[in-house]
């Protein structure tokens, strides 16, 4: 029994790194959970294979928790399809769309067939991991929304809106010129106002002094 070997890439994060070893006679779901392992997201979202040509154009498409529209359609399922089935390239290529809702598109490319297996090793395994998978921001998750205003700054007033409430963030207590420091910018600008004012009236009165002297 053969061993297949697969790098795994994000397509907008190519630094980011996944080398899968997974045996020839498991299905695409072992493949599926063993790349998620690696980024840590969770595996149980609306996902596709789709065999690919060299140029990373998708072809037949592998399912995991398909649409209605692609069952009655006949796709096939990654639970049913073993991996050596559609294997007909010692580079053989996979696209691979994690998470319809939110997407994120990988590159999948056999690199290595190794014919003996480890007795050691639980297959599939993580032979290679390079690079942090990239986080994905939920919205109903208020720490994943202040990571977000940290990037986005503008976007402060939209989260007071929503009645956000960053006191205990440590992101937003590092932000510099925003957010939390700015009443304090404020404090400050009504105090140099004051000044201001007090200095006229002294302007005023030494005016005034100054008259009173030319009427003596």
């Amino acid at each position: 029994m053969a061993i297949y070997r697969f790098r795994v890439s994000f397509e907008d994060f190519d630094e980011v790194v996944r080398e899968i070893d997974i045996k020839s006679t498991q299905k695409f779901e072992d493949l599926h959970r063993a790349i998620h392992r690696s980024t840590g997201y969770d595996p149980e979202k609306p996902s596709s294979f789709y065999v690919s040509t060299d140029h990373w154009i998708k072809g037949d498409e592998i399912a995991y928790l398909p649409n209605q529209r692609k069952i009655d359609r006949g796709v096939r399922l990654m639970e049913n399809v073993k991996l050596s089935s559609l294997i007909d390239d010692p580079h053989q290529k996979f696209y691979y769309i994690y998470n319809f809702d939110r997407p994120f598109d990988f590159h999948v490319e056999l690199i290595k067939i190794i014919l003996e297996t480890d007795p050691n090793i639980e297959y599939p395994y993580v032979f290679k991991s390079v690079g942090a998978a990239p986080k994905i921001f939920d919205k109903n998750n208020p720490e994943a929304m202040a990571a977000a205003v940290v990037t986005a700054p503008n976007e402060f007033d939209f989260l007071n809106e929503l009645d956000f409430v960053p006191e205990d963030t440590e992101e937003l207590e590092a932000m510099g010129g925003t957010g939390i420091n700015e009443q304090e910018k404020s404090g400050d600008d009504e105090e140099e106002k004051e000044d201001d004012e007090f200095s006229d009236e002294d302007d005023y009165e030494e005016q005034g002094y100054s008259d009173n002297d030319d009427d003596y």
